[in-house]
């Protein structure tokens, strides 16, 4: 054995080789040893003021980079990641959670040690429900290859995986010896041939083809393999909620965010109508498809997925989404003259009137003409999300949303994990005033980190989305000074905004203050709302009571 390598050495090389330059986390007890491994390596730690946002940044940073990391202590960190991780897994965004653990050797005859909940394996059980892959490393001769085995299941399934490191193994030695097996996938060859007959013969008879663009797309690096097949049928393409910005949406092609009746009438009319609708790694949730107010024909489908392909009612197993989206792309099709179709609506400055209180709709027709090419926008579930379904986003991957598990408190947390990942970007976040009470205060992490985040409050005092489908005390929440918080954290800008033109001087004075973060708190009628919101909330109201 050689004692230069130790359990911890290698899994942070292994870190390090596949892309991750920072890891979320707070520190522990039983984590310590390893958090002091990660500060003597090229990895950076982003200690976060509470565990969850430390969870939602990894997440952010994946969606971006590919691979992101939060590393924890032993149950009182890890059970506050449970939820984070459980989006990670929902949403396919491959995080790596490492949790320190009683070593070894503490447990004997089942002591009854600090953080323990119930056994010393409990939340090793929490984490297999809420991740593709676990491992306890216990062994320093499988180490090695447990390490290996769970980053193999985060890239293949683009999915959270969970490491637990006993805090007596973090120095222990390893064999050097080891060569990491990467494993490779391959279709199926004769599924694979079919599937691409039988998809290329119904895309070819068809007279208005329209492809949905999914968030599988660019979980697994394939958008450009998308560009080659847009760019060879001339196929319009819409996306989900969910996949906004799987294409740059200024792309000529590009309609617009289709939601079922969620959506603009003119998108949905276009895509429900076409006679193949080629769904390309999208998720059917409920979201998704305006809480299942879509109307696709699954006989004019072709469903390609991570795990199957369906054409009409015919499934083909072991085809690898990678094989088939390139066959079909140097498949030789006539370009598409499509009849008019529609784009989303030009972004146009609105003129502000001194003194007119803010609305929504002008909220967020102002802020579309605020994004460039470096803006990444990041927004909560709620209207922070739905009014911005029609922003035109300029870049590829520059929209993040939890648009299927919908956890509130993403938005301001995953900034860090957006900027870091891509420190070319400045994140503009939308957020509701509710969502930013449970982890807004990673402004302090924002601070410390020196990041620029511009934070957009929907101050409506209260839960918005809930308010109109059942309403209560239960959808108050104590108001806050939100402009002001930069005087508790003495460090970036606040702005009050309760008039059009008050909005138009806060933005003037953000793009000028762009060294440190800035938060808008703008003031909202409660009852006021996009109409996709309202569209959500009339669908809801039907279940909830």
């Amino acid at each position: 054995m050689d004692t230069e390598h130790t359990i911890s050495s290698y899994l942070i090389d292994k870190l390090y080789a596949n892309g991750v330059r920072h890891i979320f986390g707070v520190a522990g007890d039983y984590v310590l040893g390893f958090y002091k491994a990660l500060e003597n390596s090229p990895i950076k730690i982003i200690n976060t003021c509470d565990e969850q946002g430390a969870g939602f940044a990894a997440d952010a940073y994946a969606r971006i980079n590919g691979l992101g990391a939060v590393c924890i202590t032993y149950c009182v960190g890890g059970l506050k990641v449970a939820n984070s991780t459980a989006q990670a897994f929902a949403e396919k965004s491959p995080v790596i959670v490492i949790s320190g653990a009683p070593g070894i050797n503490e447990r004997t005859k089942n002591a009854l040690l600090h953080h323990k909940v119930r056994d010393f394996d409990t939340q090793l059980k929490v984490f297999e429900q809420l991740t593709v892959a676990t491992t306890l490393l216990d062994d320093a001769e499988t180490a090695c290859q447990e390490i290996d085995r769970v980053f193999n299941a985060a890239a293949r399934h683009k999915r959270p995986v969970y490491i637990e490191l006993p805090r007596d193994k973090v120095l222990e030695p390893i064999n050097t010896k080891h060569e990491p097996i990467k494993p490779t996938y391959t279709s199926d060859a004769n599924a694979l041939s079919e599937a691409l007959k039988e998809s290329t013969k119904m895309i070819k008879r068809a007279k208005q083809p329209v492809i949905l663009a999914g968030v599988e797309l660019h979980r697994f690096g394939l958008q450009d393999v998308l560009h080659t097949l847009l760019d060879s049928s001339n196929i319009p393409v819409a996306s989900t909620i969910l996949s906004k910005s799987v294409i740059a949406e200024n792309h000529p092609l590009y309609l617009g965010v289709y939601e079922g009746a969620m959506c603009r009438d003119e998108v949905r009319e276009y895509v429900e109508s076409s006679d193949c609708i080629m769904m390309l790694g999208v998720f059917l949730t409920d979201v998704n498809l305006g809480i299942f107010t879509s109307q696709l024909d699954e006989g004019k489908s072709i469903y390609v997925t991570s795990e199957k392909v369906t054409i009409k009612y015919h499934s083909f197993e072991h085809v690898e989404m990678a094989d088939y989206l390139q066959g079909l792309s140097e498949a030789r099709f006539n370009k598409q003259i499509t009849k008019q179709r529609p784009h989303p609506p030009a972004a146009i400055t609105p003129t502000p009137t001194a003194g007119k209180k803010m609305t929504v709709s002008y909220l967020f027709q102002r802020l579309n003409t605020f994004l460039d090419d470096n803006t990444v926008v990041i927004a909560d579930p709620g209207d922070a999300m739905f009014a911005a379904i029609d922003m035109i986003i300029h870049g590829e991957t520059e929209f993040l949303a939890p648009a299927y598990y919908t956890s509130l408190g993403f938005a301001v947390p995953a900034s860090m994990g957006a900027q870091l990942a891509n420190p070319a970007l400045r994140a503009l976040v939308l957020v509701g005033d509710g969502a930013f009470q449970m982890t807004g205060m990673e402004l302090s992490s924002i601070a410390r980190f020196k990041l620029n985040p511009i934070i957009i409050v929907l101050n409506n005092r209260g839960y918005g989305t809930e308010r109109p489908m059942l309403d209560g005390q239960f959808n108050d929440i104590h108001p806050w000074q939100f402009s002001k918080i930069p005087l508790v954290l003495n460090a970036g800008k606040g702005f009050y905004i309760k008039s059009e033109n008050q909005l138009e001087e806060a933005l003037v004075q953000t793009e000028k203050h762009n060294d440190e973060f800035c938060i808008l708190d703008v003031q909202l009628d409660p009852d006021d709302s996009s109409l996709s919101l309202q569209r959500l909330t009339a669908a809801l109201s039907k279940r909830v009571q």
